[in-house]
């Protein structure tokens, strides 16, 4: 290896960056920036700005709803009339997000990563236009309509950027560029809250700018994202343009030689010879990706099932119990969108150097231990004035410890397990799997907390205890390795590998078709070499 990729020196200086000790770290170029951060504002920010955006114009949201009724037929609505309508509003985004799940594998075949990403655009506009004149056209149904058609958009975007990040990143950063994906839920959760401020779009005047507001990023992303290459793994494997994937690798990794990144992709290419595109069914019934599958269903429903939605249920009234005034309880409100970015922000910058295991572990882990005391607390908290505060630093530990690993890594697992002919099919199952159990939550919580009160996260206590420990002994650690190696550390607990015949017509084709330069394709030899062992 020469010098420019490994110092001796203390510390060595590579194209700007410095790497202590003399480790090469792999640099972040322009180009990856530039992907992730574009990709991530016009598709999981927007997913989380949804997610927040429709709490502060509630009430002025179910007055319309109001005068639209009555202005129709003459009288007031109904009250379970509207509380339906208004559990309507807010589930059908879910649901909406389950059919844009579902159409993911259709469109990214045809259109790629990229292009999929592009097209998802239209959903988030029309959507936008449509929540946005509602209120002039004095239609409510508008206003359901959109925020369904943002559930698609939220559902394809979910699929897709993941999908396109885990093919462009090398994989000694593969972790921290799949973790731009939560960090953009996090900051749109964010941006939701402080929109719906009374100072800015939280008026009764104002509320539909903050559903047009959505039309923002998407824009940002549709006249950004054409000047960035599509993902040269789908380039390679699928449309076999193997002169469009240098260029590609060459653009996002910022450097000429790329012949080992193509070799790898290649060399997993031979091993897959003639395989399409897995489905649903066939992914579900294959007994080389059994176990993935598994953990993959797992880490979704924990989650969505972890307990984080029904904070939000008391956060005001554990603000106001502690004694802050009612009209301030939207600014203290902004502190969890706070904690839940940094914490993010630092499960992204230390990634690669703990790994998935410990982050998703520790993050349900303490995640229980939390939902313990703010359970004690909840309970007790008449009994003692400082008790409430104590429930509101439970309430911040339990959302920064489920940013920190548990909110971003099932996303990167998805990515990671899976093989390129099984990825689309495998993000349709964790997608299916998440928005499912969205909507069970949103279904379920009310009677949940009406029967046990505040002994409901007792629930959600048990349930991340539950996958703390599947975790600890199935999940193998995935950092900074390469996708053959991470289906070879499944293919133990699978009790079956990969048709012997494959990989013998690899290694033939390898031995034919390259020289014999001991480094040149370290991902077959790996896994030829696991396979041996």
């Amino acid at each position: 290896m020469d010098s420019p990729e490994l110092g001796f020196a203390p510390f060595t200086q590579r194209r700007g960056t410095w790497t202590p000790g003399g480790r090469r770290i792999k640099d972040w170029s322009c180009s990856l920036l530039v992907a992730s951060l574009v990709g991530a504002l016009g598709s999981s920010f927007l997913y989380g700005y949804n997610l927040s955006v429709v709490n502060a114009p509630t009430p002025y949201i179910k007055a319309f709803y109001n005068e639209s009724w009555e202005r129709r037929h003459g009288r007031p609505i109904d009250p379970d009339m509207l509380t339906l309508l208004w559990s309507v509003t807010v589930s059908i985004f879910a649901i909406g997000g389950l059919v844009g799940t579902l159409m993911v594998k259709m469109i990214g075949k045809v259109l790629g990563r990229k292009h999929t990403l592009l097209v998802n655009n239209g959903f988030a506009i029309l959507a936008a236009l449509l929540m946005a004149c509602s209120l002039q056209a004095g239609a409510f149904e508008m206003l359901i309509v959109g925020r369904f058609i943002m559930g698609v958009d939220g559902g394809i975007g979910l699929s897709a950027l993941p999908m396109y990040l885990s093919e462009i990143a090398p994989k000694e950063i593969r972790g921290s560029l799949g973790q731009v994906t939560a960090i953009f839920i996090c900051i749109g959760v964010f941006a939701g809250q402080l929109l719906g401020l009374p100072e800015l779009l939280g008026k009764e005047s104002n509320w539909p700018y903050l559903f047009g507001v959505i039309a923002v990023p998407a824009v940002v992303q549709l006249v950004s994202l054409p000047f960035l290459p599509e993902s040269p793994r789908y380039l390679l494997f699928e449309r076999h343009d193997q002169a469009g994937a240098e260029k590609a690798f060459r653009t996002f990794l910022g450097k000429e030689d790329v012949s080992q990144e193509v070799e790898e992709v290649l060399a997993e290419s031979r091993v897959q010879r003639n395989i399409r595109l897995a489905s649903v069914l066939e992914l579900l019934r294959s007994p080389f990706v059994r176990w993935q599958v598994i953990t993959v269903v797992i880490t979704m429903a924990c989650y969505q099932l972890c307990g984080l939605n029904a904070i939000w249920f008391y956060t005001n009234s554990i603000f106001g119990k502690a004694g802050i005034p009612p009209e301030k309880i939207p600014y203290i409100t902004l502190s969890t969108g706070g904690i839940e970015t940094l914490a993010a922000v630092f499960s992204g910058l230390v990634i690669e150097r703990l790994g998935r295991r410990p982050l998703l572990i520790g993050g349900f882990g303490l995640m229980t231990l939390f939902f313990g005391i703010l359970t004690i607390t909840l309970t007790l908290q008449d009994q003692a004035p400082w008790i409430p505060y104590l429930s509101i630093v439970c309430i911040l530990a339990v959302i920064a410890s489920f940013c920190s690993g548990p909110g971003g890594i099932p996303f990167i697992l998805t990515g990671e397990f899976f093989q390129q002919s099984q990825r689309p099919a495998a993000f349709i199952v964790a997608g299916s799997v998440n928005w499912l159990s969205n909507f069970a939550v949103g279904l379920l919580f009310p009677f949940i907390q009406r029967s046990l009160e505040t002994y409901c996260f007792l629930v959600f206590a048990a349930i991340c205890l539950a996958g703390a420990i599947y975790f600890y002994f199935v999940l193998p650690e995935t950092k900074n390795r390469t996708y053959a190696e991470i289906s070879m550390a499944f293919a133990k607990r699978n009790k079956t590998y990969p048709p012997e015949e494959k990989i013998d017509s690899a290694i033939t084709d390898d031995k034919v078709n390259r020289r014999p330069e001991p480094d040149s394709s370290p991902t077959l030899h790996n896994h030829v070499s696991n396979r041996i062992a």
